[in-house]
């Protein structure tokens, strides 16, 4: 997960796409095992080979040779796209940024209208309870502070659930039910007392859950000093790494959609030995790395929230020293393997380079235990690119000589005196995804129209998402309306409805510390006592109270 963070986060290009990936390297591993081969082997090899054919692309080239001209447009291809899309969405962004500075309040309220045939009648039927039943979460967060507070009020026909409260910082956190007169608190430097008074067997006291985590998943997996640390000790590493005859230019005219466009045409090759040679500088360089080892076991815990790492409590948890130790191994491996690994005709990737942007490009890798078991990955494809329209034409193929599966992506997005019509469609087989959207903007509020659809020749449906939203400096509201269409579904027959407000506000509220039951600090037995002689009754009281004593709902 680190290393595929690493490439999201660091680099600027990746040249597969999800399916491929996951596709190539189950054809590399079938004919790996007949070799010996691990799993792990093969996968990192491909990472490394992706770094060379796209990553170099975030380094700051400031030549104008072949080399530089390669990446540059690389990077270049992709600032414009990114900035498009800032263009475009230029209220939203705005108004996240603003969230990351401020603290602010959300609140969604959820709805939903059903025209179901056949649903019964009266206030209890199915029907009624859904069009007469709504979910209201509220929020306020403080990034900076590391503040969370949540509001939860349903209700469901004429039943009142009352209010469930959350609240969380970097060292607590305190839960409010509706049943309860007091609020439940957990520090976080008394979880693992807490866990070793409810499972002595399994735990030994000293675990802990790290609440901050939670925040630092907020503010993305990778730090900016981390991203910065790959982009000096690898980025340009790779850049440097790379000979200079590796790359030739020539000039061709090439057609892309309709038109025949001059371009610059740039041939990066490298041979099986040169791309043996820098995985192999690559993967020693990562295996003494020990920048890399924290913060691979950073990622990890991360992605834990802090939970124990062993134990019955996280059966998803991961044991990070063994897996420290593995990947070492398996680098190992992937040298040692690298050997007699082949990989006949290197790697190209060819790209047409118009007005310093990308307009074509032609990837291709074949590699495998031996000559006769090889698994091919390519990528072709075309983009035109302007200020009001980007289109682009792409074919990701995979397989060996016996099977070849293919994922064709192409898309049309034009905003012009803004407004949006785009379309986007995937196919892979049987299987189309597509994307048709409408989007005009005036003054900050976006008017919208959003369909996703599906096709695999035996079901099909579609997804519509419509409404309205508007930005201001301090605040933002939107109205969101979501429904189906499929077989024997018709798009009235369900929606639903979200609204949203969001403002800014001075400070989370926090709840009142006056009637706080600290878990955290209680015996197994105060806690069984609490329950059965406090929770209990409070629960059952409640309980009939919303719902009648039970008549309405089979109690």
């Amino acid at each position: 997960m680190l290393l595929r963070e690493i490439l999201n986060n660091t680099y600027s290009y990746k040249v597969y796409g999800e399916r491929g990936k996951r596709n190539m390297t189950e054809t590399f591993n079938e004919t790996g095992k007949k070799k010996g081969l691990s799993k792990k082997f093969i996968v990192i090899i491909v990472i490394a080979l992706l770094v060379i054919g796209g990553s170099v692309s975030a380094y700051v080239l400031l030549t104008k040779s072949a080399k530089a001209q390669y990446f540059s447009a690389e990077k270049n291809t992709i600032d414009f796209m990114v900035d498009r899309v800032k263009e475009r969405y230029e209220p939203e962004v705005k108004w996240l940024e603003h969230t990351e500075k401020n603290p602010t309040e959300t609140s969604l309220e959820l709805s939903a209208e059903a025209n179901i045939p056949g649903s019964g009648f009266g206030m209890m039927s199915p029907q009624a309870i859904i069009n007469n039943s709504t979910i209201t979460l509220t929020t306020q967060m403080d990034r900076k502070e590391k503040q969370i507070a949540s509001d939860i009020k349903a209700s469901f026909g004429e039943m009142e659930l009352g209010d469930i409260n959350f609240y969380m910082t970097a060292d607590k956190v305190m839960l409010g039910l509706p049943f309860l007169k007091e609020t439940l608190q957990v520090n976080d430097k008394d979880l693992g007392k807490l866990l070793k008074e409810i499972d002595p067997t399994t735990f030994n006291g000293e675990e802990e859950i790290d609440f901050n985590t939670v925040f630092e998943a907020m503010e993305g997996t990778l730090s900016k000093e981390d991203r910065q640390y790959f982009k000096e000790e690898y980025i340009t590493m790779i850049y440097d790494k790379l000979p200079d005859d590796a790359f030739e230019t020539t000039k061709e005219t090439v057609k892309v959609d309709t038109k025949n466009v001059e371009t610059e045409k740039i041939t990066f090759h490298l041979s099986e030995k040169q791309v043996k040679d820098l995985i192999v500088t690559i993967l020693e360089k990562m295996k003494d790395d020990k920048r890399l080892k924290e913060i691979i076991k950073e990622q990890m815990e991360l992605q834990q929230f802090g939970m124990p790492t062993t134990g019955m409590a996280n059966p998803m948890a991961l044991d990070i020293d063994q897996m420290i130790e593995e990947f070492d191994s398996s680098i190992d491996d992937a040298i040692k393997g690298l050997k007699d690994f082949k990989i006949p005709n290197g790697l190209t990737s060819i790209i047409w380079v118009s007005n310093d942007l990308i307009v074509k490009r032609d990837f291709s890798i074949s590699m495998g235990p031996t000559n006769e078991e090889l698994g091919t990955l390519t990528v072709k494809g075309t983009h035109l690119l302007s200020d009001t329209e980007q289109k682009f034409d792409y074919e990701f193929s995979v397989g060996d000589s016996v099977n070849k599966e293919t994922m064709t992506v192409a898309g049309d997005l034009t905003w012009e005196d803004n407004k949006a019509d785009d379309s986007i469609k995937l196919t892979a087989g049987d299987f189309e995804l597509s994307y048709e959207g409408t989007e005009t903007l005036d003054d900050n509020n976006r008017e919208f129209e959003r369909v996703f659809s599906y096709n695999d020749q035996v079901n099909n449906g579609s997804l519509t998402w419509s409404g309205e939203a508007t930005y201001e400096n301090d605040q933002m509201n939107s109205e969101n309306t979501f429904s189906i269409e499929a077989p024997n579904i018709s798009q009235d027959m369900f929606s639903l409805h979200v609204a949203k407000d969001a403002k800014t506000i001075k400070k989370v509220d926090a709840p009142s510390e006056s009637n706080v039951k600290d878990l955290g600090s209680m015996s197994m037995n105060e806690i069984m006592q609490y329950i059965e002689t406090e929770a209990t009754p409070q629960f059952q009281q409640w309980l009939m109270g919303i719902t009648g004593a039970g008549s309405q709902i089979g109690f």
